[in-house]
């Protein structure tokens, strides 16, 4: 039998572009009309934009690895810039046990537990930032404020550097693409960033009662050793905040600009967590991952050579009209299940429930006072490698007076 194999498309773009990283949509319509696998020599990669194609990429770890980086640098040639991490870096058999132990940590019955206080703590939130007026800057007064005030907490870190986090997450996510600006933008904080970080991880320094000393017992126990818990407390405040901030911003424009959709949700507040998953597949707040061939891999008609880095595109399969309807709205009354905003496989976001309740927290105190959100200005970009985000979401609500 003879196997018919056509040329790889080729596209000369730069996804890490300035141009790009504003508005990535017109790069991602090229890429899924380009064909189910795309080669972009300006970086020597293959690309995959359509749903299909990136979640069999994510499911498939034995032949798209995730242990040679999840960036562009290739950690079988390349020194990485700190230990990798031993969940978003590292395949079986090193990943399985640190993800049984986070698994465990940050599961339902952590969840029940902080649940109420994080309902009260929205609350308590959303009432300080209305009272302060109608007009406000809705990323850094809520998606910034309330992540940073909850979660911090839950891992047992000290109040105090807490504003560490998101500029050491930037540059982590920064780090998963080229050498450019923005990774030059964050370099000469990273000894400063990297020491305090690693500092928070020290069993010493953790709160007795929270998801990292959960880990450090977890070393007790002989279910991880101790030398891996600090790299697992870190993973939790690398991707445990910046995500969930970007998040937050993403939902909090989209009902910003589809006012119905705000109404839809004022009516049944139990959309609270539909919205969120809704917003993480419109927006996609991880817009890119790559993984690196372990053999020669077929995608389509075109053979990928073993070792070769694959740029895995969420952000366009969360938009591809062969996997959605409409796929441009911000929808509600759409099933979100199934979008790969949050990953696939056994390296899907381990903390993606707990991102899932600071939203339902915030969605729903907000929802309980406010009837109306609008912009209030133009909102502004900031830029970064791997994520989308808002640095600025200037907004204008109406409110009804407090619950009683």
């Amino acid at each position: 039998m003879t196997t018919l194999e056509t040329a790889c498309p080729v596209h000369d773009g730069d996804p890490f572009s300035r141009a790009v990283l504003e508005n990535p949509l017109p790069l991602h319509a090229e890429l899924r009309d380009a064909g189910p696998v795309v080669r972009l020599p300006r970086y020597d990669v293959y690309a995959v934009a359509r749903h299909e194609q990136v979640h069999a990429a994510l499911t498939d770890w034995q032949r798209f690895q995730s242990a040679a980086g999840v960036g562009l640098a290739n950690f079988r040639t390349e020194k990485p810039w700190r230990p990798p991490s031993l969940l978003l870096e590292a395949d079986p058999p090193r990943h399985d046990a640190p993800r049984r132990v986070l698994s465990k940590v940050l599961g339902p019955r952590a969840l029940r537990h902080l649940r109420e206080r994080w309902l009260a703590d929205a609350e308590e939130l959303v009432g300080q930032v209305l009272a302060d007026g109608p007009r406000f800057d809705a990323a850094t007064a809520l998606s910034h404020a309330f992540p940073l005030r909850v979660f911090p907490d839950a891992v047992g870190i000290p109040a105090d550097g807490r504003e560490n986090l998101l500029p050491y997450g930037d540059h982590a996510f920064n780090a998963f693409g080229p050498d450019n600006d923005l990774v030059a933008r964050g370099a000469p904080r990273v000894p400063e960033l990297s020491g305090w970080v690693s500092e928070q991880c020290r069993r010493e320094v953790l709160a007795p009662e929270g998801f990292g000393a959960e880990i450090w017992a977890a070393g007790d126990r002989g279910d991880i050793t101790h030398e891996q818990a600090p790299l697992i407390v870190r993973s939790l405040l690398t991707a445990g905040v910046d995500t969930t901030v970007h998040a937050l911003s993403a939902v909090l424009h989209a009902f910003a600009t589809h006012p119905d959709q705000w109404r839809r949700l004022r009516e049944n507040p139990g959309l609270a967590r539909v919205a969120f998953d809704e917003a993480v597949r419109w927006e996609s707040p991880v817009q890119t991952f790559f993984r690196t061939t372990t053999t020669e891999v077929r995608v389509g008609d075109v053979r990928i050579p073993g070792g070769h880095k694959v740029l895995m595109f969420l952000a366009a399969a969360n938009r591809d009209p062969r996997r959605w309807s409409d796929p441009d709205a911000f929808d509600l009354s759409r099933d979100p299940s199934g979008h790969v905003g949050f990953g696939m496989g056994l390296h899907q976001c381990v903390g993606q429930h707990v991102a899932r309740l600071e939203a339902e927290a915030l969605l729903t105190a907000l929802a309980r006072r406010v009837t109306t959100i609008e912009l209030a200005g133009t909102p502004e970009r900031h830029l970064n490698n791997t994520l989308r985000a808002w640095r600025s979401l200037p907004v204008r609500v109406r409110a009804d007076r407090a619950p009683a």
